[in-house]
């Protein structure tokens, strides 16, 4: 087991979008967020593999897309 806070995991989530364009919810910045912590221990040649288990649609009102701008000329 390995604890993300609720803030790491909506960063993680919302870099997910912005370098790699996966949109994805909460819970899979959490996963994802925790991926790169088992990836920063294991050793090198490792396979690590995560599933992300949501879409970032279902949190169009939450904290995920708090202060992201809406309307054609912006992301």
């Amino acid at each position: 087991m390995i604890a993300v806070t609720d803030e790491r995991a909506i960063a993680t989530a919302r870099d997910l979008a912005h370098r790699e364009g996966i949109f994805c919810g909460i819970s899979s910045g959490g996963t994802f967020a925790a991926a790169l912590t088992v990836a920063e221990r294991a050793p090198p040649g490792s396979t690590i593999l995560a599933m992300l288990p949501d879409t970032g649609e279902r949190y169009l009102s939450t904290a995920l897309f708090e202060g992201v701008e809406t309307g054609s000329d912006t992301v």
